[in-house]
């Protein structure tokens, strides 16, 4: 299995230096911008540019894996649906092909004759991508390659993506909105039992070269199977936990109310705005992308993401959950813990990615139904979620 998270490290980086050149590249970019205008797309473009570069980025993770992986592709599943509609009707499939050359001619189709932009994204999207990583490197997993499934989000934020704001200014290490909060999701899980075992975030736009103006990006991973757990910010988070203490009780044994942080979608609940703000104060966050909110917990910079509505999807989550699950935390049902009585000893109820929700047509067949909290300390969550039910009014708890 090492194998195989070693090659989605790669096909992540190789996503982002698509993400980055479309950006970067004149060429790339001006088509890009296209997507800013007011109304309909630019008619005289087969397809939007956003979805070719949404669709190019998850082609390219299939196709590369199918390639090292052969009978993996059919277990991997995304958003995006890879049929494009040129404007003389013919339908063309979008695919990568064996050359830099042939996948040009591809591209050209579906960009009308375009043939610079065309080439540039061909040439990036056959650069071979080399990703080490110390720990990775010297570890032995085998799984059944049969069981593994795999969700991708190739672009995740994608209109902070087109928007492309790069002057962000971060609130306590968090961006509310902005490049920093685009992401590219892998998540591969159990398909018998819907258990998320690896995870790769990767982060195209972290820092800018003031001199170049070009982006570095960092790229995120964690791995839980049969006992083993690794993550790619282990030497970090000890470091952390060496000089933090969390307090849940004083020594009078009085109780202690500990400080909670949370980030939470612009398009959250009032109600639930209200109950957090009495629950953490002002350390509330805004941020955008169900990526970069979940990836905000994974660094560390706040205790939990929370959203209540039903807008994130299997592909939203999956990666986050099984880094922090690497990590000893977790991705849960968010209306579940609610209802939940905690003293019935029943355990949390986590997010799984294998089954379909009943009744639903569409996407909506694998939206997150009850909302979700992300957290990285089972403890923590626990005692956050016992503040939370106390100061949500139980018809509120039913929305």
């Amino acid at each position: 299995m090492s194998d195989i998270l070693r090659e989605l490290l790669c096909v992540s980086e190789k996503a982002a230096n698509i993400a980055r050149a479309c950006r970067q590249q004149e060429a790339l970019f001006q088509l890009l911008i296209e997507e800013k205008k007011e109304g309909e797309k630019n008619k005289k473009f087969a397809v939007d540019f956003k979805t070719l570069a949404d669709v190019l980025v998850q082609e390219v993770i299939k196709q590369n894996m199918e390639n090292k992986f052969p009978g993996l592709e059919k277990n991997i599943f995304g958003e995006e649906s890879n049929e494009f509609t040129n404007n003389l009707g013919e339908k063309i499939i979008l695919r990568l092909c064996s050359t830099e050359e042939e996948t040009a001619e591809l591209l050209s189709q579906v960009l009308n004759g375009n043939k610079v932009a065309s080439e540039a994204l061909a040439k990036v999207v056959h650069q071979d991508v080399a990703f080490t990583d110390p720990t990775l490197d010297s570890t032995e997993i085998n799984v059944p390659q049969d069981i593994l499934g795999i969700w991708v989000d190739p672009i995740d934020s994608t209109y902070q993506y087109i928007k492309g704001s790069t002057d962000i200014k971060s609130n306590q290490g968090i961006f509310p909105c902005g490049l920093q909060c685009v992401t590219i999701l892998i998540g591969v899980y159990d398909i018998q039992t819907g258990v998320p075992l690896m995870g790769v975030i990767n982060q195209p736009f972290v820092s800018r070269d003031p001199n170049t103006l070009r982006w570095k990006g960092q790229c995120y991973w964690g791995l839980s199977y049969m006992g083993t757990n690794m993550h790619s910010l282990q030497l970090t988070v000890s470091r952390r936990n060496s000089s933090e203490t969390h307090t849940e009780n004083t020594g009078s044994g009085a109780a202690f109310c500990p400080s909670f942080s949370a980030v939470i979608s612009t398009s959250e609940k009032e109600t639930i705005k209200a109950a957090l703000s009495r629950v953490c104060g002002d350390r509330i966050f805004g941020a955008a992308g169900a990526g970069y909110k979940s990836l905000c917990v994974v660094q560390g910079l706040v205790d939990v993401y929370i959203f209540s509505e039903d807008t994130t999807f299997k592909w939203d989550s999956c990666a986050a959950h099984a880094i922090l699950r690497a990590m000893g935390g977790g991705i849960v049902d968010l209306k579940e813990c609610l209802e939940r009585n905690p003293e019935t000893g029943l355990d949390l109820p986590q997010l799984v990615y294998h089954v379909e929700n009943e009744g639903a047509a569409g996407v909506d067949r694998w939206a997150n139904k009850g909302g979700l909290i992300a957290y990285r300390s089972r403890k923590r969550l626990e005692t956050f979620l016992s503040l939370l039910v106390q100061n949500l009014a139980p018809a509120e708890m039913q929305t």
